[in-house]
């Protein structure tokens, strides 16, 4: 466990079923959330009733990270499965970070993955053919586990298909 998700440890626990929500756009933030079990997409709705998933939080990770310095969260939060979130209040947080050094950098380098990650998938979407996408796909992640290239290819046609 790293020192960030330790600073979770006693925190509470939310269960949300599959399709239900943590959190809407515009509400005040109040908590931070860790990924316990599942995953949950952060989404904006769009005017033609669709949503724009901005990123999914899977299991150990913080959602809606950037909330730290918000008034309002900036999106929905929607589990996509079953899902289990450890809830702090956004102050004892911040109040850990400051005092566990370890924890604070912890988030660093995981905000530092998220950012390289989303430079390679606008690098991606900038590439025409889908031939294209997978091949920058593969040279950046190297070859899936074996069972894994259906999603691969969903995720790559996806890339494609949010711009259309």
């Amino acid at each position: 466990m790293s020192a960030l998700q330790s600073i979770f440890g006693d925190a509470r626990e939310r269960t949300i079923e599959p399709d239900g929500v943590l959190f809407r756009r515009d509400e005040a933030i109040r908590s931070i959330f860790l990924v316990r079990v599942g995953t949950v997409a952060l989404e904006r709705p769009l005017a033609d009733g669709t949503a724009l998933t901005l990123h999914t939080a899977s299991e150990g990770t913080i959602i809606a990270e950037a909330s730290l310095f918000a008034e309002k969260y900036h999106c929905d939060a929607i589990a996509k499965e079953h899902t289990v979130v450890a809830c702090l209040q956004r102050e004892v947080l911040l109040r850990s970070l400051a005092d566990q050094p370890d924890a604070a950098l912890d988030l660093i380098k995981a905000q530092s993955h998220e950012l390289q990650s989303q430079r390679a998938r606008v690098e991606i979407l900038r590439l025409q053919r889908v031939a294209d996408r997978l091949d920058a796909w593969l040279e950046l992640h190297g070859e899936p586990a074996v069972g894994h290239w259906k999603r691969v290819a969903g995720a790559v046609r996806r890339i494609r298909t949010r711009l259309c």
